[in-house]
């Protein structure tokens, strides 16, 4: 009887599947917590960029009209 019990709780503990969302969701917060970081260095420095274009222009400007 005693196998026959064990057997029962190894058949039950494979087939649960409760904990595998958050494993999921570690896994894709985990990807994009990683993207994120890999890409900040450019998205970085295309911000700069794109602030100096704009800057430069709004300084005239700025200027121009005193």
């Amino acid at each position: 009887m005693d196998r026959f019990t064990n057997l029962i709780w190894r058949i039950r503990l494979w087939q649960d599947l409760a904990g595998q969302d958050l494993i999921e969701y570690a896994l894709m917060s985990g990807l994009i917590a990683t993207a994120v970081v890999a890409l900040s260095p450019q998205l970085a420095a295309s911000i700069s960029t794109t602030f100096s274009r704009v800057g430069v222009p709004l300084s005239a400007a700025a200027t121009q009209g005193s």
